[in-house]
């Protein structure tokens, strides 16, 4: 299945640039600045957004996302809020949800896809989601026309690396490092190894999360990868009022730059 995710990669693979997906966490500091915020992201020249479902109990997580996702339970936000205030708006660029198992349970799995997709939403991210457990899951986000992405560890092993791969619709999304989002100064020792044994088992696009916070490191990433991910840098950026809008702009810059 070709959604408006994998379409996206593949008009960015002409233009010879790497994607870059902005996380932000849904209702931090509060629901309406939420929105006002993915507006900044767009205008800064973001290719996705990955807009996570605020939860009690992140365990993919670092201190950052932790925190924004304490402040954005404490505002309100939820997963049927963001269904809702998403869906009232029509965004020009793909938005990924982001959201652990239980929200999506309690809501109710059909309800759910079905909602995402009224809503605009093109694709999802669930962390916890075992690719074991997972073939109804992608069937019915299937029938919905969701993309559902896979997140494959340098820990995985060959074998669950070709499993994420076949399951992974619009991207594999690579994690950098075993262990928790945050923001890091360096790029993890054996990534690139790690890229490459991903690289083997697929011919999908290839995007790197946890730790990237600077367009240095997407600078020295951009011929290995077809995307990257920046969110604890974004959560930052919020947090201290800094020019979000500048900021994107110069991390889209690195994915241009030759």
């Amino acid at each position: 299945m070709n959604g408006v995710v994998a379409e996206k990669f593949l008009e960015l693979k002409k233009r010879q640039e790497v994607a870059l997906i902005i996380y932000i966490t849904f209702g931090f500091p509060d629901m309406k600045r939420t929105m006002e915020y993915i507006d900044e992201i767009i205008r800064g020249g973001a290719d996705i957004i990955e807009l996570g479902v605020p939860f009690s109990d992140p365990i993919a997580d670092g201190a950052t996302i932790q925190y924004a996702s304490q402040i954005a339970l404490n505002s309100g936000a939820c997963l049927e809020k963001l269904i809702e205030m998403v869906g009232s708006v029509k965004f020009n660029i793909p938005i990924v949800l982001m959201s652990y198992l239980n929200p999506i349970i309690s809501y109710g799995r059909e309800r759910f896809f079905k909602d995402v997709k009224k809503a605009g939403i093109g694709g999802v991210i669930i962390p916890d989601l075992p690719i074991e457990e997972s073939k109804d899951w992608t069937a019915q986000a299937e029938d919905n026309g969701i993309e559902t992405i896979f997140l494959v560890a340098p820990t995985s092993t060959e074998q669950r690396i070709k499993e994420i791969a076949r399951s992974s619709q619009g991207f594999i999304y690579a994690v950098s490092v075993t262990g928790t989002t945050g923001m890091r100064q360096a790029l993890a020792p054996g990534l690139f190894e790690f890229i490459k044994k991903v690289r083997k088992n697929s011919d999908k696009p290839i995007a790197v999360g946890f730790g990237i916070s600077n367009p240095e490191q997407i600078d020295i990433l951009k011929g290995e990868v077809d995307g990257v991910i920046v969110g604890s840098r974004i959560v930052e950026a919020i947090k201290e009022g800094e020019n979000l809008v500048q900021l994107i702009k110069e991390l889209k810059e690195a994915t241009r730059r030759i």
